[in-house]
């Protein structure tokens, strides 16, 4: 898609991105009445950045400045550059990317999720072990049919031995279901299609308690963390423009806007919506993923073998 005003200044920027455009529009233009610059916006999902980024890449094609989006965490590291942003010293360590070729603009925290109808509080296990336990709920599980990530954090908090063999248990015990989407899983648990998820971006289902369905997620004693980020491209047709935009991501009126549009910061001075919405949490130990692209393939290869046993 593009998406373009009158530029008062010279050069543009090209983004490729998986945000949708109703959200991510209305904040470039934010950027573009600041600076006058152009904005040309690219809409795909991960796996179409991933690809249209490796063909233009090897056709030595200067198409795009930055990417937003958790495809940039997995963009080989040849392709994007190092950039230092004023901004950063503000976001959340762990929303820093190694070497500073990737900055965390939104986080993606993961925990269980519930419908408040059909189930009560009292009744939710406060560990992946004791989840496993919960036999009445056999059949009525459902988890992301992708969620690789997830299972990567578990295991990395339990270590290997453990942790699969907490993660078999929950498959053998609760015959989880394989949903397609996250968002799409949100709204089966709300709807009361399944009474929990065995895990789900807590900003969807806060969303959607926030609007008044009966859902909401509960911590267990570990919570898997990675980022939608703002990446560079080593060569950016504007590099100055891309720093400078990629800056602007991380700015608290970035941040406050992303917040409003349902996304949980990555700054400690913007506070989420429900205010509590991260440190309700508690003593979860949040487990910070790696998403590379070989990492990725690595543990959703595992995720398959164990929930999509031949």
């Amino acid at each position: 898609m593009l998406f373009r005003s009158t530029a008062r200044g010279e050069g543009g920027l090209t983004v490729y991105s998986s945000i949708n455009e109703q959200e991510a529009l209305p904040l470039w233009k934010i950027f573009q009445d600041r600076t006058g610059i152009a904005v040309y916006y690219v809409r795909a999902s991960d796996t179409q950045l991933l690809s249209r980024i490796a063909i233009e890449g090897r056709a030595r094609q200067r198409s795009w400045d930055i990417t937003v989006s958790t495809a940039s965490l997995k963009i080989p590291a040849e392709v994007t550059i190092a950039v230092e942003l004023p901004e950063a010293k503000f976001i959340n360590a762990e929303a820093r990317g190694a070497g500073g070729r990737w900055h965390g603009v939104y986080a993606h925290y993961n925990a269980p999720a519930y419908n408040t109808k059909e189930v009560r509080p009292e009744d939710l296990p406060k560990t992946f072990e004791e989840f496993a336990g919960k036999t009445q709920w056999k059949g009525r599980v459902a988890i992301d049919s992708v969620d690789g990530t997830w299972l990567s954090g578990v295991v990395t908090h339990y270590g290997e031995e453990k942790g699969r063999k907490i993660v078999g248990d929950l498959v053998k015990n609760l015959s989880p279901v394989l949903v397609d989407g996250h968002l799409q899983l949100a709204r089966a648990v709300s709807s009361g299609e399944y009474l929990v998820a065995l895990s789900n971006y807590i900003s969807l289902t806060l969303n959607l308690k926030l609007s008044g369905a009966p859902t909401d997620y509960f911590a267990t004693d570990v919570t898997p963390l990675f980022f939608g980020a703002v990446a560079v491209s080593a060569q950016a047709p504007h590099p100055a423009t891309a720093k400078l935009a990629a800056n602007f991501l991380l700015g608290v009126d970035a941040q406050e806007f992303s917040k409003k549009a349902g996304r949980l910061p990555v700054r400690p001075d913007v506070t989420p919506n429900p205010p509590d919405a991260i440190t309700r949490l508690g003593s979860s130990k949040v487990i910070p993923v790696p998403t590379s692209a070989e990492e990725e393939r690595k543990w959703q290869r595992v995720f398959q073998e164990i929930f999509r046993p031949r």
